[in-house]
Order: C-alpha cells, then structure tokens, then sequence
C-alpha cells in the first residue's frame, strides 16, 4: 500500500470521527436535518476507508452496500447489517420533514454509528 493511499484512509478515518462529533453537536442543537447527514457521512468515510484498504471499489452510493456486506464477512459481529440499516436510515432522513423527524431516534443511530466505525476501523488499519 502506497503512502498516499494510507494517508486517504486515515484521512476517511478522521472524517468519519469528525463527521460523528459534528452529528453529535448539530442533534444537541436541535437541526436533526444536519445531525443525520453527519451520521451517515461518518459511516460513508468509514466505508470508504475500509474500501481503499482492503482494495475494493467505492466510487458511488450503491457501492456503500457491497462494502458493508463485504466488511461483514471479515467481521466476527452480526450487529454490521443492522448497523448498516441504520446508517441509511440516517441518509434518508434528508427527505423527511422536520416535525418527521425524531429527536431521540436520530440520537440512538447516532450512537449505532459509533458501533459501526469501532466495528469497521480494525478492516481499515490492520490490512
């Protein structure tokens, strides 16, 4: 693996934390729009991380599905595929009106996708 490429993956890896705290501090303020996208591009960067160490392809949205049933071949947690679910969830949260939206709900995915990336970051740094 090149440099460059590790510098990518740990550069998807902060992302995705930052995309993650950011989530947390846009829910705490009430713009559950903006906590969800942080939520979902946290686990889109930690995809994408994981894509570019094990060497597979992630250039659009439906490629976040096959890394996702990829990475949870390698894993030893049959959470990976509810974690996914709700990571899209998430995404499509966009769509929906505000007074759709659930404050409590967006909280507790905001906390499955702090499962996710401690589930995936291990397929990103130890390839």
């Amino acid at each position: 693996m090149t440099s460059d490429t590790n510098n990518d993956i740990e550069g998807h890896i902060a992302q995705a934390r930052e995309f993650l705290a950011r989530g947390q501090r846009y829910l705490t303020a009430g713009d559950l729009h903006q906590a969800s996208e942080k939520g979902w591009g946290a686990a889109a960067h930690m995809a994408k991380a994981v894509a570019l160490s094990q060497g597979w392809q992630y250039e659009r949205h439906s490629h976040f599905h096959r890394v996702m049933n990829q990475a949870a071949r390698l894993t030893d947690s049959n959470r990976l595929p509810f974690l996914h679910g709700r990571a899209e969830i998430l995404h499509s949260n966009l769509y929906e009106l505000g007074p759709d939206l659930d404050a409590e709900r967006i909280g507790e995915d905001l906390t499955s996708i702090a499962e996710l990336l401690a589930l995936l970051e291990p397929l990103a740094i130890d390839s």
